[in-house]
C-alpha cells in the first residue's frame, strides 16, 4: 500500500478529481447532457430544460465550469456555456495512464 497518499492527492492528480467530482453529481450529469454537438446554451436556456431553479443551475455551472468541463462566455448580457470534450478526455487517460503503469 502508498502510504503516501493517504492524507492528499498528489498535486498533478488534482485536475483529475475535479473533473469527476465535478460529474459525480446527477444534476450536473444531466446539464452536460443538454448540449448537443458544438451547441452553446444560456443559463436561461438550461433553467428552462431543467428542474432546478436558476440559483442551482448557476451553482451547478460554477462547478463545471470551475472544473473545466464547460467553458463560458459572456456576450452582452448573456452568458453563454459550452462543454469542454478536451478536459474530460484529459481526466480519462490521467486514469487511463495510472491503471496502465500501476496497476
Amino acid at each position: 500500500m502508498r502510504s503516501t497518499y493517504r492524507r492528499a492527492l498528489p498535486r498533478a492528480w488534482l485536475p483529475v478529481a475535479r473533473v469527476f467530482t465535478a460529474l459525480g453529481d446527477p444534476h450536473r450529469q444531466r446539464i452536460l447532457l443538454m448540449f448537443e454537438r458544438g451547441e452553446r446554451l444560456t443559463i436561461g436556456e438550461i433553467v428552462a430544460a431543467s428542474t432546478l431553479s436558476r440559483t442551482a443551475v448557476t451553482h451547478h455551472l460554477r462547478v463545471l465550469r470551475d472544473a473545466g468541463v464547460l467553458r463560458s462566455q459572456k456576450l452582452g448580457r448573456e452568458v453563454w456555456f459550452w462543454p469542454d470534450p478536451a478536459e474530460v478526455r484529459s481526466a480519462l487517460d490521467a486514469v487511463g495512464d495510472y491503471l496502465d503503469t500501476k496497476l
